[in-house]
């Protein structure tokens, strides 16, 4: 649909999967003029939670979404030189990434690998002793972010519904579940909220055991708030402890 903001239709630029980055634009009417886009929530998200940042532009960047690109380029001139020409050449184009190159931009001068701490621990939540598993939200094959087009997921053969909860087929039989079986999910949280999701499917699938894989953002209601990665601070949406319950 076409994006119709204070200063026409509006086009906004997309990256692919290589690092090209390229325009978008809508071709059919708004199906209701009530519709927002992602651009005005988070402008009006902004200004309604934090109220000390009105110094920023917010209307004027809404308004004209070459106005945010002016901005993108300005902050990352190394990769969006002329941001608003380019972005609307055939194809787009690249941004570059050293680390494709074998370029790494570290003290060493090498690629650098961490090893992680939080594998076998929560660094929130204490499971140990628990009859608990660890919750991991996907996308299916049909889905973009949070935005799904169909109910099948052809990469793990799951059709007709979204509403599963994919197991090892060990931890299927530790809990004395059976395939198909309907469940609810509840998060294991010591914090006095009860978050849970009710009616998944029970789906063997070839998961890590002690493991389980659910979509989102149908699980996000069992994510607590304060439960985020270390240094991204980012939901934990990939280690969420979580409980069954029949």
């Amino acid at each position: 649909e076409r994006d119709r903001q204070a200063s026409g239709d509006q086009t906004v630029s997309m990256e692919d999967s290589t690092a090209c980055i390229h325009g978008s634009f809508g071709s059919r009417p708004p199906v209701s003029p009530n519709l927002l886009s992602e651009p005005k929530i988070v402008a009006e998200l902004a200004k309604a939670t934090v109220p000390d940042m009105s110094s920023i532009p917010w209307d004027k960047w809404i308004a004209d979404y070459s106005r945010i690109r002016d901005e993108i380029e300005r902050c990352f001139p190394q990769h969006f030189r002329q941001f608003n020409k380019r972005f609307l050449t055939p194809g787009g184009f690249h941004r570059d990434i050293k680390a494709s190159k074998r370029i790494w931009e570290t003290p060493n001068k090498k690629a650098n690998f961490k090893p992680p701490t939080t594998l076998e621990t929560d660094p929130d939540i204490d499971v140990s002793g628990q009859k608990v598993l660890t919750l991991i939200t996907v996308r299916s094959n049909d889905q973009f972010n949070t935005t799904v087009y169909g109910y099948d997921d052809r990469l793990r053969g799951i059709h007709g519904t979204r509403m599963v909860l994919l197991m090892n087929e060990a931890d299927i039989q530790r809990f004395g579940l059976t395939a198909g079986q309907q469940i609810d999910l509840e998060t294991h949280a010591d914090d006095g909220v009860e978050r849970r999701v009710r009616g998944l499917r029970v789906t063997p699938y070839s998961v890590p055991q002690g493991n389980c894989a659910g979509y989102y953002p149908e699980l996000n209601p069992l994510v607590p708030l304060w439960h985020r990665a270390k240094e991204a601070h980012v939901p934990a949406v990939k280690s969420v402890p979580v409980r069954i319950v029949c």
